[in-house]
């Protein structure tokens, strides 16, 4: 060997996905499926327009994806909404399924 000269370093073995996704729960995926297919956000939305500034301090939460999370809360017996909020941001997959609400 040459002096000077170095030798090649070798390229990382891991290789990272380029879209994680996690797998939904299947009764939650249900259920946004039917609240899909009844179109309840929009029906939501328009119920709750008055009630909802357009500007005014920090964003709310979609009314579609809070009646999402009550729905949890009473599934899972959550009666706190910090507890479901800690819940939801546990959960990969009930925060995918519904980053697209």
């Amino acid at each position: 060997m040459a002096m000077g000269k170095r030798k090649p370093k070798q390229t990382s073995c891991f290789l990272a996905p380029r879209d994680p996704k996690a797998a939904s729960h299947p009764f939650y995926a249900k259920v946004n499926e039917i609240l899909e297919r009844n179109k309840v956000d929009k029906r939501l939305e328009h119920l709750c327009a008055r009630f909802y500034q357009p500007v005014m301090g920090r964003p709310s939460l979609a009314p579609g994806v809070y009646f999402r999370m009550l729905l949890l809360g009473y599934f899972e017996g959550i009666d706190s909404e910090r507890g479901i909020a800690w819940r939801v941001a546990d959960s990969f997959s009930l925060r995918s399924s519904w980053d697209s609400v």
